[in-house]
């Protein structure tokens, strides 16, 4: 009877232990890829074959797959997660749109996805079809989708997915003002992403899940507002800001993970360069006893994957004659981060917005206004090909020539700098004009200080009450980036030729282009 009672009793015990046993969990994650199948060199741009096979190169899927596999062994329970723009960026993107892209992560056995921005750059239509060829879900919970047919009862708020005999909720997140970002046509209404974050925890709460992960596409500043406004969140994977978190990278922007109250946010740059890896452990009512990890480079030490080289070789073949011509050559490498373009004057925007008007001023065309969150790469010093400049202007905009008041010019200035603080897209590179602006005012509160006119006989200041000849791109113009003012423009033409290839020529007529930064764009 003792025995037997010792035996219940030790019993008892095991099932208590294992009851209360921690959980572990390796999230992999990435996030806004944009199309960047093949390495890519240090300014995020093409990488030839020859610094590939030195070490020089970075990310490429062949190399992704070798490092996911290596992670995965490295954990006995993980998931591979993306913070989303899967879409758009390179050549690949604008032939296969989205097979490619489907095609390569059913490859690497991703789990979820949350919808980016660039995933409505062609409509609700190929977002659709990309749905219909993954493996896994795709999210997107801040967007009522049931007035649009290609997506209603197709893409879901969020899901549940069981791993190491635990449920995990996951929950998709896109940015609030895709509308202005991208082409998600006019059937989808987007709402709040803290509201619509947590009801979607409650929903899944409620369902005994307490384990929930946010893939989101919303960018580092509103994922941490997000943690603070939710409750029951306890992994923010995100995207869209580009931001690396690193405790070792030099160019990093926070620690990795951050935390935010009881939630760990986590990011890893861009363009497949790293390969986020953070270790959770759960107590067993779901609370993160630990979060630790570090986003792993993806460099020449990541050895490739050579049935996946091969294939996307073969995929590349249709587009080498197109990528591969040369078409001018730089004297020096061409400033075009996202991390300088969209807070300061860059020397890339500085040249596309020279080729614009270039293009046009014999039209009556003064001033050329070019959108940061257009200019996608740098270009490195000699041999320019119009792959290279495909990279750099891969959205496929055509050059749009229009007439607006001074005064609306100011207002399009002031909507340009007004989102500095978020590293925005917004932010303008110009021509044929200078302008003077404050960051300590308020956004659209006056940051705006001088604007110059180059009249063809010197700078004057900008008259509110005259009209100017303005070139930009067609998003532009059409209202994209906030730049709505643009609406209501005069003598509007917007079909104008690709402004890739207004690049490529301007910058083959003009010699070896040598970088220039001459002071258009002051801060006071």
């Amino acid at each position: 009877m003792i025995t037997r009672l010792l035996t219940t009793a030790a019993a008892l015990a095991a099932t208590t232990t294992l009851a209360s046993a921690d959980y572990t969990l390796t999230i992999l994650h990435t996030n806004d890829f944009h199309a960047r199948f093949e390495p890519i060199s240090k300014y995020d741009s093409g990488c030839s074959a020859e610094d590939n096979d030195a070490g020089e190169c970075f990310g490429g899927s062949a190399r992704l797959v070798t490092a996911v596999a290596d992670a995965r062994a490295r954990s006995n329970n993980s998931i591979l997660v993306d913070g989303g723009d899967q879409f758009q960026g390179t050549l690949f993107y604008t032939y296969y749109k989205g097979k490619l892209a489907a095609e390569m992560m059913n490859k690497l056995g991703y789990d979820g996805m949350t919808v980016g921005n660039h995933e409505f750059d062609d409509g609700p239509e190929v977002l659709a079809g990309f749905m219909d060829a993954v493996n896994f879900p795709v999210l997107m919970s801040n967007a009522d989708v049931s007035g649009e047919p290609a997506l209603a009862g197709k893409l879901m708020k969020s899901t549940v997915i069981e791993r190491g005999g635990e449920k995990i909720g996951m929950i998709g997140l896109t940015p609030q003002d895709t509308p202005d970002l991208a082409s998600p046509g006019p059937n989808i209404t987007f709402t709040d992403p803290s509201d619509a974050v947590q009801g979607e925890v409650d929903k899944l709460t409620a369902e005994g899940v307490n384990k929930i992960i946010v893939l989101s596409h919303s960018g580092f500043e509103v994922d941490k507002v997000v943690a603070a406004n939710t409750t029951g969140v306890d992994v923010i994977v995100g995207g869209h800001s580009n931001t690396l978190l690193s405790n070792t990278q030099e160019r990093a922007v926070d620690v990795y993970p951050v935390m935010v109250g009881d939630t760990a946010i986590v990011q890893a740059y861009a363009y497949g360069k790293f390969l986020g890896e953070l270790n959770i452990t759960f107590d067993d009512a779901g609370n993160i006893t630990e979060a630790a990890g570090e986003p792993l480079i993806i460099d020449g030490n990541v050895g490739e994957d050579e049935t996946t080289k091969a294939r996307i070789a073969e995929m590349a073949a249709p587009l080498d004659e197109i990528r591969n011509e040369v078409v001018a050559q730089a004297g020096g490498a061409i400033e075009g981060d996202r991390a300088v373009c969209r807070v300061e004057e860059c020397a890339m925007g500085n040249l596309v917005a020279d080729a614009m008007l270039a293009r046009v001023k014999d039209q009556g065309i003064q001033i050329a206004i070019a959108n940061s969150g257009g200019i996608r790469a740098s270009i490195d010093a000699g041999e320019v090909t119009k792959g290279e400049v495909l990279t750099v202007l891969p959205f496929q905009n055509t050059l749009s020539t229009f007439q607006v008041s001074g005064q609306t010019i100011i207002d399009a200035l002031e909507n340009g700098v007004s989102q500095v603080e978020e590293v925005k897209g917004r932010f303008p590179q110009v021509a044929g004009l200078k302008f003077v602006w404050d960051p300590s005012v308020a956004p659209n509160e006056g940051r705006i200080q001088e604007v110059m006119v180059d009249m063809g006989d010197g700078f004057t200041s900008i008259d509110p009450a005259k009209m100017y000849g303005v070139v930009s791109n067609n998003f532009v113009r059409n209202g994209g980036d906030g730049f709505k003012m643009f609406l209501d423009a005069k003598n509007v033409y917007d079909f104008g030729p690709d402004v890739a290839d207004v690049l490529a020529e301007y910058m083959a007529a003009q010699g070896p282009v040598e970088p220039m930064v001459e002071g258009r764009i002051t801060k006071q």
